[in-house]
Protein backbone atom coordinates (compact mmCIF):
# COMPACT_ATOMS: atom_id res chain seq x y z
CA UNK A 1 0.00 0.00 0.00
CA UNK A 2 2.69 2.47 1.02
CA UNK A 3 4.18 1.26 -2.39
CA UNK A 4 0.84 2.28 -4.44
CA UNK A 5 1.11 5.75 -2.24
CA UNK A 6 5.03 6.93 -3.10
CA UNK A 7 4.02 6.09 -7.06
CA UNK A 8 1.44 8.18 -7.03
CA UNK A 9 3.10 11.16 -5.37
CA UNK A 10 5.99 10.54 -7.56
CA UNK A 11 3.71 10.68 -10.53
CA UNK A 12 1.69 14.19 -9.45
CA UNK A 13 5.33 15.32 -8.60
CA UNK A 14 6.70 14.79 -11.94
CA UNK A 15 3.03 16.23 -13.80
CA UNK A 16 3.67 19.27 -11.73
CA UNK A 17 7.32 19.48 -13.36
CA UNK A 18 6.26 18.58 -16.29
CA UNK A 19 3.18 21.45 -16.46
CA UNK A 20 5.44 23.97 -14.60
CA UNK A 21 8.26 23.29 -17.59
CA UNK A 22 6.12 23.59 -20.44
CA UNK A 23 4.44 26.66 -18.83
CA UNK A 24 8.09 28.50 -18.81
CA UNK A 25 8.81 26.78 -22.34
CA UNK A 26 5.10 28.75 -23.83
CA UNK A 27 6.08 32.07 -21.54
CA UNK A 28 9.76 32.11 -23.37
CA UNK A 29 8.71 30.89 -26.73
CA UNK A 30 5.49 32.80 -27.46
CA UNK A 31 4.16 29.51 -29.57
CA UNK A 32 0.34 30.96 -29.32
CA UNK A 33 1.64 34.37 -30.80
CA UNK A 34 3.39 31.89 -34.13
CA UNK A 35 0.37 30.10 -34.73
CA UNK A 36 -1.70 33.49 -35.06
CA UNK A 37 1.29 34.93 -37.29
CA UNK A 38 1.12 31.48 -39.52
CA UNK A 39 -2.20 31.09 -40.27
CA UNK A 40 -2.09 35.48 -40.49
CA UNK A 41 0.19 34.68 -43.64
CA UNK A 42 3.45 36.29 -41.75
CA UNK A 43 5.76 34.21 -41.98
CA UNK A 44 8.14 33.99 -38.88
CA UNK A 45 10.34 31.26 -37.15
CA UNK A 46 10.33 30.34 -33.61
CA UNK A 47 13.86 30.64 -33.75
CA UNK A 48 13.19 34.30 -34.70
CA UNK A 49 10.76 34.81 -31.81
CA UNK A 50 13.11 33.12 -29.45
CA UNK A 51 15.84 35.70 -31.14
CA UNK A 52 13.38 38.67 -29.74
CA UNK A 53 12.98 37.63 -26.06
CA UNK A 54 16.73 37.36 -25.99
CA UNK A 55 17.41 40.17 -27.32
CA UNK A 56 14.69 41.93 -24.75
CA UNK A 57 11.99 42.93 -27.65
CA UNK A 58 8.59 42.14 -26.61
CA UNK A 59 7.62 39.79 -29.64
CA UNK A 60 3.88 40.79 -29.81
CA UNK A 61 5.15 44.73 -30.35
CA UNK A 62 6.59 43.41 -33.61
CA UNK A 63 4.54 40.65 -34.66
CA UNK A 64 0.75 41.84 -34.34
CA UNK A 65 1.87 45.25 -35.65
CA UNK A 66 3.36 42.84 -38.99
CA UNK A 67 -0.04 40.90 -39.17
CA UNK A 68 -1.66 44.07 -39.65
CA UNK A 69 0.61 45.49 -42.15
CA UNK A 70 0.93 42.41 -44.12
CA UNK A 71 -2.81 42.07 -43.66
CA UNK A 72 -3.00 45.95 -45.02
CA UNK A 73 -0.78 44.66 -48.13
CA UNK A 74 2.58 46.50 -46.80
CA UNK A 75 5.94 44.70 -47.63
CA UNK A 76 7.75 45.05 -44.18
CA UNK A 77 9.86 42.42 -42.67
CA UNK A 78 10.46 41.61 -38.73
CA UNK A 79 14.06 42.95 -38.83
CA UNK A 80 13.01 46.98 -39.87
CA UNK A 81 9.99 46.62 -37.09
CA UNK A 82 12.68 45.55 -34.29
CA UNK A 83 15.41 47.72 -35.44
CA UNK A 84 12.97 50.65 -34.94
CA UNK A 85 11.47 49.39 -31.47
CA UNK A 86 15.33 49.15 -30.14
CA UNK A 87 15.86 52.71 -31.34
CA UNK A 88 12.47 53.52 -28.53
CA UNK A 89 9.99 54.52 -31.43
CA UNK A 90 6.43 53.42 -31.88
CA UNK A 91 6.06 50.67 -34.02
CA UNK A 92 2.27 49.90 -33.69
CA UNK A 93 2.00 54.34 -34.78
CA UNK A 94 4.57 53.75 -37.65
CA UNK A 95 2.39 50.82 -38.81
CA UNK A 96 -0.61 52.65 -38.69
CA UNK A 97 0.31 55.94 -40.43
CA UNK A 98 1.67 53.56 -43.17
CA UNK A 99 -1.53 51.93 -43.63
CA UNK A 100 -3.75 55.37 -43.69
CA UNK A 101 -1.20 56.63 -46.20
CA UNK A 102 -1.37 53.47 -48.16
CA UNK A 103 -5.31 53.53 -48.23
CA UNK A 104 -4.95 57.54 -49.00
CA UNK A 105 -2.47 56.89 -51.92
CA UNK A 106 -0.17 58.73 -50.24
CA UNK A 107 3.93 58.08 -51.07
CA UNK A 108 5.24 57.48 -47.34
CA UNK A 109 8.55 54.99 -47.14
CA UNK A 110 9.20 53.09 -43.91
CA UNK A 111 12.01 54.64 -43.60
CA UNK A 112 10.48 58.00 -43.96
CA UNK A 113 7.58 56.95 -40.94
CA UNK A 114 10.36 55.37 -38.20
CA UNK A 115 12.30 59.22 -39.35
CA UNK A 116 8.88 60.91 -38.18
CA UNK A 117 8.58 59.17 -35.21
CA UNK A 118 11.83 59.13 -33.97
CA UNK A 119 11.75 62.92 -34.02
CA UNK A 120 8.85 63.25 -32.11
CA UNK A 121 6.00 64.00 -34.23
CA UNK A 122 3.17 61.75 -34.32
CA UNK A 123 3.12 60.30 -37.68
CA UNK A 124 -0.64 58.55 -37.67
CA UNK A 125 -1.75 61.96 -36.77
CA UNK A 126 0.18 63.71 -39.37
CA UNK A 127 -1.09 61.61 -41.94
CA UNK A 128 -4.54 62.24 -40.83
CA UNK A 129 -3.93 65.98 -41.29
CA UNK A 130 -2.85 65.50 -44.64
CA UNK A 131 -5.88 63.72 -45.69
CA UNK A 132 -7.80 65.89 -43.18
CA UNK A 133 -7.03 69.47 -43.21
CA UNK A 134 -6.56 71.17 -39.89
CA UNK A 135 -8.15 74.03 -38.53
CA UNK A 136 -5.87 76.26 -36.09
CA UNK A 137 -7.80 79.17 -34.25
CA UNK A 138 -5.10 81.60 -33.47
CA UNK A 139 -5.61 83.78 -30.42
CA UNK A 140 -6.66 87.41 -30.29
CA UNK A 141 -4.58 89.42 -32.22
CA UNK A 142 -4.36 93.53 -31.56
CA UNK A 143 -3.37 95.60 -34.00
CA UNK A 144 -3.35 99.57 -34.51
CA UNK A 145 -4.25 101.49 -37.67
CA UNK A 146 -2.73 104.47 -39.08
CA UNK A 147 -5.73 106.73 -37.37
CA UNK A 148 -4.37 105.25 -34.00
CA UNK A 149 -7.34 102.72 -33.39
CA UNK A 150 -7.42 99.77 -32.45
CA UNK A 151 -8.46 96.48 -33.97
CA UNK A 152 -8.20 93.19 -32.31
CA UNK A 153 -8.77 90.12 -34.64
CA UNK A 154 -8.97 86.51 -34.21
CA UNK A 155 -7.82 83.96 -37.26
CA UNK A 156 -8.73 80.51 -38.46
CA UNK A 157 -5.73 78.99 -40.56
CA UNK A 158 -6.66 75.67 -42.26
CA UNK A 159 -3.49 73.63 -42.39
CA UNK A 160 -2.71 70.32 -44.26
CA UNK A 161 0.08 68.05 -42.92
CA UNK A 162 3.38 68.31 -44.91
CA UNK A 163 5.28 64.47 -44.75
CA UNK A 164 8.25 66.11 -46.68
CA UNK A 165 9.49 68.81 -44.16
CA UNK A 166 7.73 67.32 -40.62
CA UNK A 167 11.67 66.44 -40.37
CA UNK A 168 13.08 69.73 -38.60
CA UNK A 169 9.82 71.83 -40.01
CA UNK A 170 8.37 74.20 -37.54
CA UNK A 171 5.13 73.38 -35.75
CA UNK A 172 1.67 74.89 -34.80
CA UNK A 173 3.21 77.60 -32.75
CA UNK A 174 5.02 79.30 -35.75
CA UNK A 175 2.38 79.55 -37.89
CA UNK A 176 0.43 80.78 -35.30
CA UNK A 177 3.08 83.52 -34.87
CA UNK A 178 3.38 84.26 -38.60
CA UNK A 179 0.19 85.12 -38.80
CA UNK A 180 -0.61 87.56 -35.92
CA UNK A 181 2.24 88.97 -37.87
CA UNK A 182 1.40 88.89 -40.73
CA UNK A 183 -2.34 90.47 -39.05
CA UNK A 184 -0.35 93.43 -36.86
CA UNK A 185 1.29 94.26 -40.57
CA UNK A 186 -1.64 94.03 -42.42
CA UNK A 187 -3.91 96.81 -39.68
CA UNK A 188 -1.20 99.16 -39.57
CA UNK A 189 -0.58 99.99 -43.14
CA UNK A 190 -4.74 100.65 -43.49
CA UNK A 191 -5.09 104.23 -43.25
CA UNK A 192 -8.43 103.85 -41.28
CA UNK A 193 -9.39 101.54 -39.02
CA UNK A 194 -13.04 101.67 -41.20
CA UNK A 195 -11.13 99.78 -44.19
CA UNK A 196 -10.67 97.02 -42.15
CA UNK A 197 -13.93 96.47 -40.63
CA UNK A 198 -15.53 96.68 -44.07
CA UNK A 199 -13.28 94.65 -45.90
CA UNK A 200 -11.61 91.72 -43.27
CA UNK A 201 -10.63 89.92 -45.76
CA UNK A 202 -8.07 92.10 -47.41
CA UNK A 203 -6.01 90.54 -43.98
CA UNK A 204 -6.74 87.15 -45.11
CA UNK A 205 -5.44 88.16 -48.63
CA UNK A 206 -2.65 90.01 -48.01
CA UNK A 207 -1.14 86.95 -45.47
CA UNK A 208 -2.14 84.47 -47.24
CA UNK A 209 0.59 86.14 -50.18
CA UNK A 210 3.29 86.13 -47.68
CA UNK A 211 4.00 82.47 -47.94
CA UNK A 212 4.03 82.27 -44.36
CA UNK A 213 4.25 78.21 -44.26
CA UNK A 214 7.56 78.02 -45.12
CA UNK A 215 10.06 76.11 -43.37
CA UNK A 216 7.15 74.68 -41.55
CA UNK A 217 5.46 71.08 -41.23
CA UNK A 218 2.30 72.68 -42.95
CA UNK A 219 0.98 73.74 -45.81
CA UNK A 220 -1.20 76.42 -45.36
CA UNK A 221 -4.85 76.23 -47.42
CA UNK A 222 -6.77 79.18 -46.35
CA UNK A 223 -6.79 82.19 -43.54
CA UNK A 224 -10.31 83.44 -42.25
CA UNK A 225 -10.85 86.23 -40.56
CA UNK A 226 -13.46 84.79 -38.03
CA UNK A 227 -13.80 87.53 -35.73
CA UNK A 228 -12.95 91.57 -35.82
CA UNK A 229 -13.52 94.31 -33.16
CA UNK A 230 -12.82 97.76 -32.27
CA UNK A 231 -10.23 98.16 -29.34
CA UNK A 232 -9.13 101.42 -27.71
CA UNK A 233 -8.19 104.52 -28.96
CA UNK A 234 -4.57 104.19 -28.93
CA UNK A 235 -3.41 107.73 -30.70
CA UNK A 236 -5.48 109.42 -28.46
CA UNK A 237 -4.23 108.07 -25.91
CA UNK A 238 -0.40 108.39 -26.97
CA UNK A 239 -1.09 112.03 -27.40
CA UNK A 240 -2.54 111.99 -23.79
CA UNK A 241 0.50 110.70 -21.94
CA UNK A 242 2.89 112.58 -24.59
CA UNK A 243 0.76 115.90 -23.25
CA UNK A 244 1.01 114.96 -19.67
CA UNK A 245 4.74 114.12 -20.47
CA UNK A 246 5.08 117.46 -21.70
CA UNK A 247 3.35 118.99 -18.88
CA UNK A 248 5.25 117.06 -16.39
CA UNK A 249 8.67 118.34 -18.21
CA UNK A 250 7.47 122.03 -18.22
CA UNK A 251 6.47 122.07 -14.95
CA UNK A 252 9.92 120.37 -13.59
CA UNK A 253 11.82 123.42 -15.88
CA UNK A 254 9.65 125.56 -13.68
CA UNK A 255 10.57 124.43 -10.61
CA UNK A 256 13.88 124.15 -11.46
CA UNK A 257 14.00 128.04 -13.04
CA UNK A 258 12.11 128.60 -9.40
CA UNK A 259 14.70 127.24 -7.32
CA UNK A 260 17.41 129.21 -9.26
CA UNK A 261 15.35 131.99 -8.80
CA UNK A 262 15.59 131.23 -5.07
CA UNK A 263 19.05 130.75 -5.20
CA UNK A 264 20.10 133.86 -6.67
CA UNK A 265 18.19 136.24 -4.18
CA UNK A 266 19.49 134.93 -1.69
CA UNK A 267 22.87 135.54 -2.81
CA UNK A 268 22.17 139.32 -3.64
CA UNK A 269 20.54 139.29 0.09
CA UNK A 270 23.68 137.86 1.56
CA UNK A 271 25.47 140.36 -0.83
CA UNK A 272 23.86 143.06 0.48
CA UNK A 273 24.88 142.31 3.91
CA UNK A 274 28.17 141.86 3.03
CA UNK A 275 27.66 145.32 1.34
CA UNK A 276 26.55 146.79 4.35
CA UNK A 277 28.82 146.01 7.05
CA UNK A 278 31.59 147.26 4.66
CA UNK A 279 29.69 150.71 5.05
CA UNK A 280 29.23 150.30 8.54
CA UNK A 281 32.93 149.53 8.74
CA UNK A 282 33.36 152.62 6.63
CA UNK A 283 31.27 154.58 8.78
CA UNK A 284 32.52 153.38 11.85
CA UNK A 285 36.31 155.07 10.60
CA UNK A 286 34.75 158.36 10.24
CA UNK A 287 34.94 159.47 13.66
CA UNK A 288 38.70 158.23 13.97
CA UNK A 289 39.31 160.35 11.21
CA UNK A 290 37.48 163.34 12.49
CA UNK A 291 39.54 162.82 16.12
CA UNK A 292 42.50 162.49 14.35
CA UNK A 293 42.13 165.98 11.99
CA UNK A 294 41.40 167.33 15.38
CA UNK A 295 44.47 166.32 16.99
CA UNK A 296 46.95 167.35 14.07
CA UNK A 297 44.85 170.37 13.69
CA UNK A 298 43.80 170.19 10.13
CA UNK A 299 39.77 170.95 11.43
CA UNK A 300 38.75 173.18 14.15
CA UNK A 301 36.28 172.97 16.78
CA UNK A 302 33.75 174.86 14.96
CA UNK A 303 33.97 173.37 11.67
CA UNK A 304 33.11 169.75 13.87
CA UNK A 305 30.13 171.68 15.18
CA UNK A 306 29.22 172.91 11.79
CA UNK A 307 29.19 169.34 10.50
CA UNK A 308 27.52 168.04 13.37
CA UNK A 309 24.49 171.00 12.83
CA UNK A 310 24.49 169.84 9.03
CA UNK A 311 23.85 166.38 9.58
CA UNK A 312 21.23 166.97 11.89
CA UNK A 313 19.65 169.21 9.42
CA UNK A 314 19.84 166.42 6.84
CA UNK A 315 17.88 163.78 9.35
CA UNK A 316 15.44 166.05 9.84
CA UNK A 317 14.62 167.11 6.26
CA UNK A 318 14.87 162.87 5.56
CA UNK A 319 12.36 162.74 9.05
CA UNK A 320 9.95 165.23 7.58
CA UNK A 321 9.98 163.81 4.28
CA UNK A 322 9.36 160.07 5.30
CA UNK A 323 6.33 161.74 7.34
CA UNK A 324 5.15 163.68 4.06
CA UNK A 325 5.15 160.08 2.32
CA UNK A 326 3.15 157.93 4.47
CA UNK A 327 0.92 160.62 4.89
CA UNK A 328 -0.01 160.50 0.69
CA UNK A 329 -0.13 156.83 0.97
Amino acid sequence: MNYLDNGFIGIIITAVIIIILISIFLRFVPVGLWVTAYFSGVKVGIGTLVGMRLRQVSPHSIIRPLIKATKAGLDLNTDQLEAHFLAGGNVNTVIDALIASHRAEIDLEFEKAAAIDLAGRNVFEAVQVSVNPKVIVTPDIAAVAKDGIEIIAKAKVTVRANIERLVGGAGEDTIIARVGEGVVTTVGSAERHSDVLENPDMISKTVLGKGLDSGTAFEILSIDIADVDVGRNIGAKLQTEQAEADKNIAQAKAEERRSMAIAQEQEMRAETQKMRAKVVESEAQVPLAMAEALRSGNIGVMDHYKMKNINADTEMRSSISNQSSEEEE
